[in-house]
């Protein structure tokens, strides 16, 4: 009989985190610079207190580019950088409020996380029932890595390589 696929054997342990003080903007630098679209939030003991994907980023943008919208001249957060000079001072104030707001302010508390010894099946029903890309892995409560389907996609290609 073949042995169940753990977490442990495709999990990445180089995990990019994040903490709850950092800025958006920082976050951002991080999710661009390591090209990842999510990353764990945890304290300095490394404990898991949240998640921060690219999607919380993005939708915060909407919504303050939902607000500027509603004036009657229309300018496009997304057009301008983080740290961009804007000449329109409501357009700048909600750059800046975005940019400078902290991970804890928009990430995700309620949290899933697996174990390494956990079946690969198992993470996997789970991402795709909740619909999510990542599962923080947990070894006495402290962050040891992550399981993606990238990384079951990537071991699936190298079977077959």
């Amino acid at each position: 009989m073949m042995k169940a696929l753990r977490v442990r054997d495709l999990m990445t342990t180089q995990v990019v985190t994040v903490r709850p003080t950092d800025t958006l903007r920082q976050a951002t630098i991080k999710f661009a610079v390591d090209n990842i679209t999510g990353a764990p939030v945890v304290d300095n003991r490394n404990h898991i207190v949240g998640m921060i994907t690219e999607n919380d980023v993005l939708e915060l943008i909407l919504k303050y580019q939902e607000k500027l919208q509603s004036d009657t001249t229309f300018h496009n957060l997304l057009a301008i950088p983080m740290d961009g000079e804007i000449a329109d001072e409501k357009v700048a104030q909600a750059n800046k409020a975005i940019s400078d707001m902290t991970v804890e302010t928009i990430m995700t508390r309620s949290i899933l996380t697996t174990t390494p010894d956990a079946e690969i099946v198992e993470a996997l029903k789970v991402m795709m029932k909740l619909n999510v890309n990542r599962i923080p892995v947990l070894e006495q409560g402290i962050l040891v890595g992550t399981i993606s389907r990238s990384d079951i996609i990537f071991y699936i290609y190298k079977k077959k390589v």
